[in-house]
């Protein structure tokens, strides 16, 4: 069994609890408030920031040349073209540009790209890997469900994230990163890949705490 279907099986009760998560059946179903979605996006575009420096250190750490052009292509997309339309997207949510670059991170974001860029920064390829598929895997499969909803890729505020994250040009990036992380894998001893394991259940746990925190419009307590 590769290393990617190990994990698939074995953290099943996280993984389903993102996907069960009150603002993505929302989303699939239409009801889900749009402040909450506003809110998303803008710490979603903080996100894909950081997001961005771990293809860049992808490129750095890959071991051949055509891993290196493949995360080279990824940095591009997300900042060239992801974060355009993101941009594009936002403002039908009443959101600026300017809003967008002078936004603050949540506790949740910071943390969670934090330990992503901790993980990338301090560790083999991959860790890096492990750090950055649950965002990519658990997107397409989310897009997918919700594209199967009748009517809900046709919404008129979340249609198009459903669109995008369902398409067959984002499952195909997904499965690159999944053969990649089994690739990784390939050889390691239990112990790193306990380590990698752990690195890919601990971003699955932010995933999930990142739709919490969207829904929950969570900011610093303090501030409240």
């Amino acid at each position: 069994m590769k290393f990617t279907e190990q994990l698939y099986k074995k953290l099943q009760p996280i993984w389903r609890k993102n996907h069960a998560h009150p603002f993505v059946r929302e989303m699939g179903n239409g009801t889900l408030d749009p402040e909450k979605f506003r809110f998303y996006m803008v710490q979603d575009y903080l996100y894909l920031i950081d997001y961005s420096k771990m293809f860049a250190l992808g490129a750095v750490k890959a071991a051949n040349l055509e891993d290196m052009g493949t995360f080279s292509a990824l940095l591009h997309s997300t900042m060239n073209e992801e974060m355009a339309l993101h941009r594009q997207y936002a403002a039908r949510f009443g959101i600026s540009a300017e809003e967008l670059e002078t936004a603050e991170p949540s506790p949740i974001t910071l943390a969670y790209t934090h330990y992503m860029l901790y993980s990338a920064q301090n560790g083999t390829l991959a860790e890096l890997v492990a750090a950055l598929l649950p965002c990519m895997w658990s997107y397409w499969e989310i897009g997918k469900e919700l594209n199967q909803i009748p009517g809900a890729s046709e919404h008129e505020l979340y249609g198009e994230w459903i669109k995008m994250y369902s398409s067959q040009e984002f499952g195909e990036l997904a499965t690159w990163c999944i053969d990649l992380m089994d690739k990784a894998a390939h050889g390691k001893s239990e112990e790193e890949l306990r380590k990698l394991e752990n690195i890919f259940l601990n971003t699955t746990r932010f995933e999930y705490m990142f739709w919490d925190m969207a829904y929950n419009k969570e900011m610093w307590p303090a501030d409240e």
